[in-house]
Formats: structure tokens, C-alpha cells, sequence
């Protein structure tokens, strides 16, 4: 008689009894799960597993589909291993480069291209359809670590060769699609019929890989340049990178055991100085005008510490720099609004006093002394500071805060006045030539380390609240971040080295029964690619003591 096992499923609340050996679409059918056409992969017992997986105990199963992160991250690795199969059979001498994200895709370059580039994006994305059509599997096998080693290194991708190679694991995976190889750092979908929405268009000197709308995933975003400052940034970092020498882990790690991270954290730190002189110089140039500060960016963007500098560098060219933090104007925690789920959402522009901070900036400007507000995150209340205010003639206001470029927070103070500086995480550093790490990864790493140190708060409670926070972005930050005078970058190359050892301890904790668990390992395997920096080098300046602790200014 066929072994039965009880399987949960948490999309539809359910127990069922399926065969044992069962694999995970058939899951799917028992358990009355609708559209299963959507379905891209799904968590068992909190871990992210293909759908080939198949089960022979009792599970807890949780299917994903492009709506979710998880689903999204497996769509997107594996739509850029189909590109670079394209990129190999249609170009075998030339190399695909995937740079970074952008326009809800991934900004791409190829080398050694003897067409034009919209030549190559047309055929390249007529032989994708074609993969689409041909319903071509993707396969994982495990491998010696030796033995993928020697493999990527006969394929001329070095840096991932010496990756692995220099892993502590015994063994790797090998990503197949036909006869081509590759490695990803997650699942992938089971074959490339499930890619059927992506689009391809040139811009600047390489193309866009664009993936299916957020709004409406049948479909991709409509072609747009929007972000075009924000590229602008990407092509700076990619020349600091060049001149640290350090574009993919392997090489950062190489300059840890060669005991260069000193010289690599002054570099780094010297880059971030020359950027904060240079935006203080653009405001000197507007002196005559501007009244306002104006500093946003999303979580753990580091803001604050950017605040400061921003303002020692003013003081220098003879301003008085007055520093006000919107995170001071939040409601107390009772009042503030709640999301779809019912959690605290602390994103949105209404989680801010908007009247009590408005009633301020125009006492401030009118010449009248106020008492700044503290709010006490531990209690959820506001609190008097004692740091009381007044501007003088050569005083000058800088507000941070994530809302702080939104035309709301400040419609009533004229365009000519302020001054807006964005800044965000974008790290160039990459896993390899074709995995990314994701900004969004390197802040959440940051908020983990910052959350434990300063807010009493849980790997955990973090993960848990992280995708509310990256959907608060969405609407409430990243729409404003063209309007900025100033764009910087905020991303140290050294810094994922430096907060390995405190988020792998902090990430142990998170119990496998916990549904922050998938994102806690998935985490804890990217760390594990990287060597530990020890934080003795690092100024009381840097950006990093905002997340470390041991910083000479005051927060």
C-alpha cells in the first residue's frame, strides 16, 4: 500500500493526504490551489524549493507566484539565465555583463559585439521566445566544489571559480538549460515556458532586461528612461569600483587575506568624503536661494550620517547648518496608519505629523526659536529634546527623512529655496558577471545589525516587517528620486564584510517554524561567500558606524 503523508498548505488552509514521493504541482492540484499555471516555485517547511521537489514526510508548503519576492527572485535569475544562453549561442565570442538593476529590469552590456546593439536586442529576444516556445527545462546538479571549480574556470568565468573554489563547502550546484552552464544563487523555475513576459530594450550603450510589471505581471512595464540620474550614479560607483579594484567578491575577499581592507576602508571612505564636498559645493553655488535642505532616500540608506556630513562640509564654507530628522515627527504609535496585513506602516507620509512639522519649518524661517521633538522608538512616543532652535543669517535647514523629496512634506516653501539630495545603498559590487547583489539585500542587512543595536528589534521582527518597508518604497520614495539636485550613493565596497559576523549571529536566531526563516538562510548562504572585516579601521565618521555603533556624531 502507497505511504500517505499530511501536507499543510498555507494558501488555502488546508490539510491534505498526498503520495509519498509526490512531487510539488501535484501538491498543488490536492490542495485546490487555483491558476496553477502561476505558480513558480514554493516554500517547504519555510525553505525555497523548486517545484520538482518532491516530498517523502510530512510538510508545510507555501506556493509562490510572481506577486511574491521569493517567486519574483526565482523569475528573474532564471529569465537572465535564458538571456545568457541567447547571448551564447547567437554571440559564442562575445560576454554578457549584468550590472545592475534598474526600470524594473536589469541594465545589461555585452562585449565584443561586431553589430549594432538593436540588431543584437532583436535577435536576442526572437531566440528567447523561441525557449519560451520550446519549454526547455531547467536543471541543478550538486557537484563537488573541485570539480565546479575546474568546470567555470574552463568556461572563462574565473571570478566564479574562484568563489566556489575558495567556499567552505564541500559541495556546489550547476545550474543546466540544454548544454548550457551557469550558477545561480537561488531556485530557479522549472523550464523556460514560464518566462513568457520580458521585453528587451536598448538604452545607453547596453539594454534593458526588463521583467513583468508589478502592477500587472501578464504584461512588462511600459519602455521608460526615468531613471536616468540614478544611472548616472551606477556609471560613478562603476568607476570607483575601478579604482578599488574590487568588482566581484572573490577580488574583495583576496584583499581581505591579503590584509589590504585597511587601504580598501580609506579609499572607500575618501570616495564618500569627495562625493559630500562636492553636493556642499552645489549648494554654496545656490547660497543666495537656498533656505532648505531637503535629504531622502529609502531605510538604511543612511541618511543621518549623510546629514552630517553633508553639514560639516557646509560649515566649512561658512554656513550654520541647523539639522532636523523627520524620524523626530512620527505620531505616537497608536495614531500611526496600518497596511493591507493590518501591520504598523511607518513608510507612509501619514505615519509623519505633517501639521505639527509644518507649523515648525515656518516658525524656524520666520526667525522664531522652537524645542525639536525626539521620538523614543522603543516606547512609540514623542518626546520633548530639550534642543531647542533658532535660525540665524547665515543658517541654513537640512531636513532627512524618507518622505523629505516628497512635494507634499513642504508644498508651501518655493522650489528656488530647497535644495534635494537621494540618497540609496547601490552597490556595484557583484556575486559574479551575472549575480547581482541586490541594494535592497545590502539594506536589509544594514537594518538587521542597526534594528538590534538601537530599536530592541529581532532578525526576525525586521524580515518580517522588510517587504512593508520595500513596498512603502515603492510608492512613497523611490517616485521622487528624479527630483534630487544631488544623487549619492551611500554603498561601501567593504561593507558587506563588515556586517557578516553581526547579522550571521543575529540570523541564527530566526527558528526554522518562523515564515522569516527562508529569507534568514537565504541570507546566510550569500554571507557565507564573504570574508569577515573587522570594524577597527573604520572612521567615526563613516556612514557604517550609523549601523555599527561607535560613531562621533550624535543620533
Amino acid at each position: 500500500m502507497e505511504e500517505m503523508l499530511e501536507v499543510y498548505c498555507r494558501n488555502t488552509d488546508t490539510k491534505i493526504l498526498v503520495r509519498s514521493g509526490m512531487d510539488m504541482l501535484g501538491v498543488a492540484d490536492f490542495a485546490g490551489m487555483k491558476n496553477t499555471e502561476n505558480i513558480l516555485g514554493v516554500c517547504v517547511n519555510n525553505k525555497v524549493q523548486n517545484l520538482n521537489y518532491r516530498i517523502y514526510s510530512p510538510k508545510t508548503v507555501e506556493f509562490l507566484d510572481i506577486n511574491s519576492t521569493n517567486g519574483r527572485r526565482m523569475y528573474a535569475f532564471s529569465l537572465m539565465f535564458m538571456l545568457y544562453r541567447a547571448v551564447k549561442e547567437l554571440y559564442p565570442e562575445s560576454e554578457l555583463y549584468i550590472q545592475h538593476s534598474m526600470s524594473d529590469g536589469y541594465f545589461c552590456e555585452i562585449n565584443n559585439l561586431e553589430e549594432s546593439m538593436p540588431q543584437a536586442i532583436g535577435k536576442l529576444k526572437e531566440r528567447m521566445c523561441q525557449m519560451v516556445e520550446e519549454n526547455i527545462p531547467f536543471l541543478r546538479k550538486i557537484v563537488p566544489v573541485a570539480e565546479a571549480a575546474e568546470l567555470f574556470e574552463r568556461l572563462g568565468m574565473k571570478e566564479k571559480a574562484e568563489l566556489i573554489r575558495n567556499s567552505n563547502r564541500l559541495y556546489a550546484n550547476v545550474d543546466l538549460l540544454g548544454d548550457v552552464v551557469n550558477m545561480f544563487f537561488f531556485e530557479l523555475v522549472p523550464s523556460t515556458s514560464y518566462l513568457k513576459v520580458f521585453d528587451l530594450y536598448a538604452f545607453d550603450d547596453g539594454f534593458i532586461l526588463q521583467m513583468p510589471s508589478k502592477e500587472d505581471p501578464s504584461r512588462t512595464p511600459r519602455q521608460h528612461t526615468k531613471d536616468l540620474k540614478l544611472f548616472s550614479i551606477f556609471r560613478e560607483h562603476k568607476n570607483w569600483v575601478r579604482i578599488l579594484g574590487t568588482p566581484y567578491v572573490n577580488m574583495l575577499n583576496k584583499a581581505v587575506e591579503y590584509n589590504k581592507q585597511n587601504e580598501l576602508i580609506q579609499v572607500s571612505e575618501a570616495l564618500h568624503e569627495k562625493k559630500y564636498a562636492e553636493i556642499a559645493d552645489n549648494i554654496y553655488r545656490r547660497k543666495e536661494d537656498v533656505k532648505l535642505v531637503l535629504l531622502a532616500g529609502p531605510s538604511s540608506s543612511g541618511k543621518t550620517t549623510s546629514c552630517r556630513r553633508i553639514a560639516t562640509q557646509l560649515s566649512v564654507l561658512g554656513f550654520k547648518p541647523l539639522q532636523i530628522s523627520l524620524d523626530d515627527y512620527f505620531v505616537d504609535r497608536e495614531h500611526t496608519p496600518k497596511d493591507a496585513a493590518g501591520n504598523y506602516d511607518f513608510e507612509c507620509i501619514e505615519a509623519l505629523d505633517l501639521d505639527f512639522f509644518n507649523y515648525q519649518m515656518k516658525e524656524l524661517l520666520s526667525g522664531a526659536e522652537i524645542e525639536l521633538p525626539r521620538f523614543d522608538f522603543i516606547s512609540g512616543k514623542r518626546v520633548q529634546s530639550g534642543n531647542r532652535l533658532k535660525m540665524k543669517a547665515n543658517s541654513i535647514l537640512i531636513v532627512e527623512g524618507i518622505h523629505a523629496l516628497n512635494p507634499h512634506l513642504t508644498d508651501k516653501i518655493a522650489a528656488k529655496n530647497k535644495y534635494n539630495v537621494f540618497v540609496s545603498a547601490m552597490t556595484q559590487l557583484a556575486l559574479d558577471r551575472h549575480n547581482l547583489i541586490s541594494s535592497s539585500d545590502n539594506r536589509l542587512l544594514r537594518r538587521i545589525v542597526r534594528d538590534n543595536n538601537y530599536r530592541g528589534y529581532s532578525a526576525q521582527d525586521t524580515i518580517l516587517r522588510w517587504d512593508s518597508v520595500r513596498s512603502g518604497e515603492e510608492k512613497h520614495i523611490f517616485p521622487y528620486q528624479e527630483n534630487a539636485d544631488s544623487i549619492f550613493n551611500s554603498s561601501l565596497l567593504y561593507e558587506i564584510g563588515v556586517l557578516k559576523p553581526m547579522a550571521e549571529n543575529l540570523l541564527l536566531e530566526v527558528a526554522q517554524n518562523s515564515p522569516a526563516y527562508s529569507e534568514a538562510r537565504r541570507l546566510q548562504n550569500f554571507l557565507a561567500e564573504f570574508k569577515s572585516i573587522k570594524t577597527d579601521f573604520i572612521p567615526p565618521t563613516s556612514i557604517m558606524r550609523e549601523f555599527l555603533g561607535g560613531s562621533s556624531f550624535a543620533y
